[in-house]
């Protein structure tokens, strides 16, 4: 539609009342459809198989495995492989979760989409509120373990300086159109699925050559742990369960493009991510208490994976820490680290590009975010708009790693919650939706039980991260509520306006005209329901949810 006419009468904004009483409407019947191949338009959508698919949210997921050793060995000391095997069974239980939905719903958008369909715009919109700040504490936390890492062969980089240039680099791409690309992405995965495997092998070969310092850390009592805490193995078991969730942020990620993916990929790629989680994690971190005193690992917090490789090369072969061999090991690992997370950044600006452009065509957010590069075709609104969110949320937190991974952990934990609860709300009112598999009741609400437990782990860990959370969820909800309440606005900014222009000084003004037209460009757009009755009652409740929820006027009913 143009925005210089109606979409409904084709008059001019200035002269356009469509936006208060767009008409009784009109029945049209259409008799023949063209029935147009891909072959004849020329268009044939590339869809993504498994691998490719599963590489491209695997990246995310597997990334994971740098830090969350670490944050998980800080809370619950020699416990933390069994947290992460605990986060594994959660994980476990998600999977027929997300495959449920994914077979009824095969729409991107994730929470959003499914919570879009069981309930109201309204709600949905503040869950994509959430995916928005999980989007955010990604990238910053992607990039700035990734500078952490290469500050281990760039011994004098500023960190903070160089995650802001990354995040700027990734930005600066990105309006010039380069995205992620699926054969890149399964070249990194293959290469960091590689490195992890042969530092599972250096450490198994270490720890048969030496388990002295694992018998060591299983000794220590739990006042000399990283973060003594009072109550027993349970309390530190559950904190370290809480800290470990972390572990599993970017499983939602594959539903955000399932449109992309072949029939049937989508249960594959979280069986896939549901494997290597589950073997990756809870290994790494028993080999990081086998090749490191537990005093150390908080130490090497930042880049654990590259000292315990330098460590195990060390032990197995009897080398000095400046030899070649484990220099070698340790750049090799930090280089891949580099390469893995600086892939997670770059997914997370595509990820918030398409659904921030799904919530501006919603009109959710404001649409000058629609507005797209004359030259590139890209959203460079929406990609500024995230550079400086990054920004900003990295600067507040001065870029502590523990303070990221708690408001990532939290705005995850939250979204995967959300969809948990769409999934209930899915098989109460949309019952008659076609599904490959169902999850049963009980398996959500253990799902359910156990992110929730979390979540309120992570509160009581990290009180202060809540409000840096509740700072940026706030300000994303003020401007989504006020794109929700502006048609209520601007029509009282009309009346105010003609009032206004009535006045002898005021006449020669026409801002009752820009009113009019911003009016004309919200509810003269037109929103499309395919019935499958065609009855009235089906109708009537179609333009009662529609005048609930949405702020157009038009509403065309198709049906066949």
């Amino acid at each position: 539609m143009s925005s210089d006419t109606c979409g409904c009468c084709g008059k001019p904004p200035g002269e356009c009342d469509c936006w208060e009483f767009p008409g009784w409407g009109k029945i049209e019947r259409v008799l023949d459809l063209p029935n147009q191949t891909a072959k004849e338009t020329g268009k044939s959508p590339t869809r993504l198989g498994v691998w490719k698919a599963t590489a491209i949210c695997g990246n995310d997921i597997t990334s994971s495995c740098l830090y969350v050793s670490a944050l998980a060995a800080l809370y619950a000391g020699p416990l933390a492989p069994l947290a992460l095997l605990l986060v594994a069974g959660v994980l476990f239980l998600f999977r027929s979760i997300y495959a449920e939905v994914g077979s009824a719903l095969p729409l991107n958008g994730g929470t959003y989409n499914v919570l879009l369909n069981t309930t109201t715009k309204s709600r949905a919109a503040l869950a994509a509120c959430l995916t928005l700040l999980s989007y955010i504490a990604t990238a910053v936390i992607s990039g700035s373990e990734a500078m952490h890492y290469a500050s281990e062969f760039l011994p004098n980089l500023n960190v903070l300086g160089a995650t802001v240039v990354l995040l700027g680099g990734f930005a600066v791409l990105n309006v010039m159109g380069i995205s992620d690309s699926a054969s890149v992405a399964l070249g990194i995965f293959v290469f960091h699925l590689c490195t992890l495997a042969g530092l599972v092998a250096i450490g198994v070969m270490a720890i048969i050559a030496d388990p002295t310092i694992f018998a060591d850390n299983l000794r220590t009592p739990m006042n000399q742990w990283p973060t003594p805490r009072s109550g027993g193995m349970m309390i530190a078991l559950f904190f370290g369960f809480s800290a470990a969730m972390l572990g599993i942020s970017g499983f939602e990620s594959s539903a955000n493009y399932i449109e992309e993916q072949k029939p049937g990929v989508f249960p594959k790629t979280l069986r896939n991510m549901w494997i290597a989680v589950a073997f990756f994690n809870p290994v790494i971190s028993l080999l990081a208490f086998a090749l490191l005193p537990m005093s150390e690992i908080a130490t090497y917090k930042e880049a654990l994976l590259s000292e315990m490789g330098r460590r195990g090369v060390m032990s197995v072969g009897s080398l000095e820490a400046n030899s070649f061999l484990p220099r070698l090991v340790a750049g090799w690992i930090s280089l891949d680290a580099v390469v893995v997370l600086s892939g997670a950044v770059l997914t997370s600006y595509v990820g918030v590009t398409g659904l921030v452009r799904r919530m501006s065509m919603d009109l959710c957010l404001p649409q000058f975010l629609l507005l797209q590069n004359r030259r590139r075709g890209t959203n460079h609104w929406i990609i500024i708009s995230f550079f400086l969110l990054c920004c900003s949320i990295l600067l507040i937190t001065s870029g502590k790693i523990e303070m990221l991974a708690g408001v990532y952990t939290l705005s995850f934990l939250s979204v995967m919650a959300l969809f948990a609860l769409g999934n209930l709300l899915l098989k109460a009112r949309r019952p008659d939706l076609k599904r490959a598999t169902q999850a049963k009741r009980l398996t959500v609400v253990i799902a359910l039980g156990g992110v929730l437990a979390a979540l309120v782990g992570n509160v009581v860990l990290n009180p202060d991260y809540v409000r840096v959370l509740l700072l940026y969820f706030a300000a994303a909800v003020c401007i989504v509520a006020l794109m929700f309440v502006r048609n209520k606005l601007l029509i009282q900014s009309l009346k105010v306006a003609k009032t206004l222009c009535d006045l002898p000084p005021l006449k020669r003004f026409k801002a009752g005209h820009q009113i009019a037209s911003l009016l004309q460009n919200v509810q003269c757009r037109s929103i499309i329901f395919v019935a499958s009755e065609g009855t009235r009652d089906e109708m009537r409740r179609a333009a009662d949810y529609v005048r609930r929820n949405e702020q157009m006027r038009i509403l065309k009913v198709a049906w066949c």
